[in-house]
């Protein structure tokens, strides 16, 4: 296996200098042969739900919801993943005003394909499955030698692989299941001897009760503990303790649950919570043949356990990024040997004396970091800083981007290489409209990427467009609620 280090490109040029593949170009290469290969793109996000299935958690109790509406429509951020020669799969039409906003940035985008059926509550898989002409397009693609590279593979995209001959560039749903559980981190962590976060994997009751007794000794001397589901994401299938008589709870709750079904098994892992300064991700490319590829890593933001962005670049000094580049290969490796190949995401972090817990859990599918990066080498200048994030909006009515576009006005960039808010996707802006209820609000979000020339610039850059999102009812116009500080 060789490995190939890849340090994070801040713009094209800079790219070409070092001699490097742009990030789309060597993700094509490593996983479908060519570095021109056509790709049909389909943004699964929250797979994790699907590979849930039939596993055993914490108890919970809740459903389908607005929350969901909005995470399906993250659907949109494939698009500028994608290239001129590629294809996206949509649940919905992408705003045309964003996509001419996106053309005369000179943004190569490719060819949209939406499904005729749709959900706000189904994945865009399973809208592509129930929707025959989008299907009859796809077959066409699949004949010409189009491949599929979905965020992350489960039975549905295999379904959707089958219905129309479209082939993946990634392994089947049971391997990808396997090496995506918090359970199969931890092992794998402790059978290469990396560090990792002192903890416990739980794949029954009775392993349950075990690691509930240690952790709650030491939460009684002031540790604080998470319990989450093997599957768990973006906060969800998480339980943050701090109170010893939390975990007997839980453990009485699990093994009446267990007495109940006559089924002891578990998929969880318990796990003491690090003194933590900075969190992390860094992402890697593992090809078919086991070759591995250190793509980046980035500063990641996020609030009670879920993302909310990247900074980029990190600023990690270069020996722990060297140091996360050598842990990727021996990820990758093991990961090669398990049967998996495609792209992953490690989520780590920096403890406050310095030193690097390398290694809070693995996602081998795409990751957040992962869909800004052709912005980032278009629109980030050599020596400039950015942040990817998202703005959390509060809506009277639809809002359309060329509402967004006004209210933003100088915010937004005129060209690469100036400062400003590139807007990212405007599918999750307005995803939970349909379940608003007459006179009352609902909630948006706009992902976009912050760039300016240094980080006081883009703290300001950042607070600027916090301002312009909030302004006052306004009925039809679908603004924003809150004060305009125009």
């Amino acid at each position: 296996m060789t490995v190939e280090q890849v340090a994070e490109a801040a713009a094209p040029e800079a790219t070409a200098r070092a001699g490097r593949e742009p990030f789309r170009t060597r993700t094509k290469r490593a996983l479908a042969g060519a570095p021109d290969a056509p790709l049909v793109l389909l943004g699964n996000f929250e797979v994790e739900d699907a590979w849930a299935v039939g596993e055993v958690g914490l108890p919970s109790v809740g459903g389908a919801s607005a929350a969901a509406a909005l995470v399906n429509r993250m659907d949109e951020l494939a698009l500028l993943l994608a290239g001129p020669g590629d294809h996206v799969v949509l649940k919905g039409e992408p705003d045309p005003d964003h996509l001419a906003h996106l053309d005369a940035l000179g943004v190569g985008l490719p060819t949209v394909h939406v499904a005729e059926s749709s959900d706000p509550l189904r994945t865009v898989t399973l809208d592509a499955l129930d929707s025959p002409a989008l299907l009859a397009s796809l077959r066409g693609l699949a004949a010409d030698g189009v491949r599929l590279l979905a965020h992350g593979t489960s039975s549905a995209e295999e379904d959707l692989a089958v219905a129309t001959g479209l082939r993946s560039v990634l392994p089947g749903a049971a391997t990808t299941k396997a090496v995506n559980s918090k359970v199969y981190s931890r092992g794998l962590c402790d059978e290469l001897g990396i560090e990792q976060a002192r903890g416990w994997a739980c794949r029954t009751v009775e392993d349950f009760e075990r690691a509930c007794a240690e952790a709650a000794r030491l939460v009684a001397d002031g540790a604080t503990v998470g319990v989450k589901d093997a599957y768990g994401v973006s906060g969800k299938g998480i339980l943050v303790v701090d109170d010893p008589r939390r975990l007997d709870q839980l453990v009485r709750m699990v093994t009446r649950r267990a007495a109940r079904s006559g089924d002891d098994r578990l998929a969880v892992v318990v796990e003491v919570w690090a003194d933590k300064a900075t969190d992390l991700n860094y992402h890697f490319t593992v090809a078919p043949d086991g070759a591995v590829t250190f793509d980046f890593v980035k500063e990641a933001i996020t609030e009670g356990g879920v993302h909310k962005g990247h900074r980029i670049p990190s600023r990690l000094p270069a020996e722990q990024v060297d140091e996360l580049a050598g842990l990727a290969e021996r990820l990758g490796a093991r990961l090669a040997a398990d049967g998996f190949h495609g792209l992953v995401g490690v989520d780590a972090l920096v403890r406050t004396d310095g030193g690097l817990l390398p290694v809070l859990e693995i996602n081998a599918r795409s990751n957040m970091s992962t869909y800004t990066v052709p912005l980032q080498e278009r629109f980030l200048p050599p020596g400039w800083v950015a942040l990817a994030r998202q703005y959390p909006l509060v809506l009277d009515a639809r809002l359309p981007f060329a509402a967004l576009h006004d209210r933003l006005g100088d915010l937004l960039p005129g060209a690469p290489g100036e400062a400003g808010l590139v807007v990212q996707a405007t599918g999750t802006v307005n995803a939970g409209a349909a379940s608003r209820a007459a006179g009352g609000t609902f909630a948006g979000r706009l992902h976009g990427l912050l760039v300016a020339p240094d980080d006081d610039a883009l703290a300001r850059l950042d607070a600027a467009v916090t301002e312009r999102l909030a302004p006052i009812p306004a009925g039809a116009t679908g603004r924003p609620t809150g004060g305009d500080p125009r």
